[in-house]
């Protein structure tokens, strides 16, 4: 599903200037509603790139390590819902959730935050914790880390109130 923030498209656009009035703006994004987007784990916002960009070499992580990386994951996930009848973290029910996800207090304070400035739902909460122990698991962290929240609450993009 593809929702660009506005109906021109260049909303965050670094390239180009979004010319939407503010209630264009909460127009458009109302055409989604709250209970649907609850339903989708990720929301990311992809910006244009350039094509020098592309075309450039790449420093970043090789395919191949992020595959064994992502491999290395549902592999712990698989084990740690052996005796379940699921088989990843994004299957997990509210009691999973709790023996799973449990966050350190800084964790929980940095969510509790994000939750009010946010407006967040109770799913909203769930989901995030999900992600939280996903991008732990993709770290090889045995314990759900303040970043790994922060960067699950990233993922949550179109939760967000516009200020």
């Amino acid at each position: 599903m593809e929702l660009h923030g506005c109906p021109c498209g260049f909303l965050s656009d670094p390239q180009r200037e979004c010319h939407c009035t503010y209630p264009q703006i909460q127009r458009y994004k109302s055409k989604i509603s709250g209970p649907l987007l609850d339903r989708i784990d990720l929301h990311v916002e992809v910006p244009s790139v350039k094509f020098k960009e592309l075309a450039g070499q790449s420093d970043g992580e090789s395919s191949a390590d992020i595959r064994e990386r992502v491999k290395q994951a549902r592999e712990k996930q698989k084990a740690r819902f052996t005796s379940k009848t699921i088989f990843c973290n994004a299957q997990m029910g509210p009691r999973q959730i709790k023996k799973y996800c449990a966050l350190s207090p800084d964790s929980q304070n940095l969510l509790e935050k994000a939750m009010d400035l946010l407006g967040l739902s109770a799913r909203a909460y769930h989901r995030i914790l999900k992600i939280s122990r996903t991008i732990a698991d993709l770290e090889t962290c045995p314990d759900i880390l303040p970043h790994h929240v922060s960067e699950a609450i990233q993922y949550r993009n179109l939760d967000r109130r516009l200020l």
